[in-house]
């Protein structure tokens, strides 16, 4: 891919209730540092490359994985402000989850 991520440099929250977590987006556009603020994985953070590929519009389909093995997959609508959430665990367990995205302002 050529083309720099749009949301470089940009932190989101996504909320899905039973989770909800900080996403920063490296201004290179390489590398994603997330952090689980609540819920039962509170603490979870990390630092990931990422892909990414616009799905049309404002939509994109966001994947990386973690150093644990466990997968991740978003569905983002940055215009709407939804996210879904697809992922594995490396022990095996399959999450799938919906919920509100929206930027974060820097700590």
């Amino acid at each position: 891919m050529t083309d720099a991520f749009p949301h470089a440099g940009k932190r989101f929250e996504v909320d899905y209730g039973e989770l909800v977590a900080i996403n920063a987006y490296s201004s290179d556009g390489n590398t994603l540092n997330y952090e689980i603020t609540s819920g039962p994985m509170a603490g979870v953070s990390g630092t990931v490359e990422y892909q990414w590929r616009r799905l049309g519009g404002e939509t994109y389909a966001i994947s990386w994985q973690e150093a644990d093995g466990s997968t991740v997959v978003h569905v983002d609508d940055f215009q709407a402000g939804r996210s879904l959430s697809f992922f594995t665990t490396r022990q095996g367990q399959f999450f799938r989850l919906e919920g509100s995205l929206g930027q974060s302002p820097e700590l």
